[in-house]
């Protein structure tokens, strides 16, 4: 049984701990798209926060916030999504993976990874058809057309598409998949 190690620390050295230089930001890590979903999520809270305020505080709420809103929510869910696709972080299974012989893990790996670019492709398709059939419709309470929100979920799955395809370039350069070895990829912050 581990025992808990309680260090005493003096009021001086925590105040100390303030003069110290806080550790450089490192945005190189964000691509585009996650710059464009934060600018959406903000632009959903905005929403979400003046539909608060205009309903229990001046009680008399603007109904195209929730509209606005839910349709950010959808975008930030499949822009977001984008990112996901890119550090390879959406649910994944990689147990199997531990018990099969490393070629078998090996091709089942650039199966998963063919499979997912395939269901992109697929889904960017279906999207494409799904947005040249309700083109004309538009927003219930705001008089704008309703393809825009069609549209970023069609945006979000094309560059899920490029981005898996951009993944799976990487997995063959590297010899193996967050499948494969997940330790890998998994980042130890300090």
């Amino acid at each position: 049984m581990s025992q808990e190690i309680h260090l005493q620390v003096t009021p001086e050295e925590i105040a100390h701990s303030f003069d110290e230089a806080p550790p450089a930001a490192d945005i190189s890590n964000y691509a585009i798209e996650d710059w464009a979903t934060l600018a959406m999520f903000w632009v959903m809270t905005a929403c979400v926060f003046l539909q608060f305020f205009t309903r229990y505080v001046l009680n008399n709420s603007y109904a195209w916030t929730e509209e606005i809103a839910t349709n950010c929510l959808i975008g930030v869910v499949f822009l977001g999504s984008v990112m996901c696709v890119r550090v390879s972080r959406h649910i994944q299974v990689d147990v199997l993976y531990h018990y099969l012989p490393r070629p078998v893990a090996r091709v089942l790996a650039i199966f998963v990874d063919l499979v997912r670019i395939g269901f992109f492709a697929y889904a960017c398709w279906l999207m494409w058809r799904y947005v040249a059939i309700v083109a004309d419709e538009r927003m219930v309470t705001v008089d704008l057309p309703r393809s825009i929100v069609f549209y970023s979920v069609m945006a979000g799955f094309v560059l899920m598409l490029v981005r898996s395809i951009q993944v799976f370039i990487a997995n063959q350069r590297r010899g193996y998949s967050v499948l494969e070895k997940p330790e890998e990829f998994q980042k130890v912050e300090g």
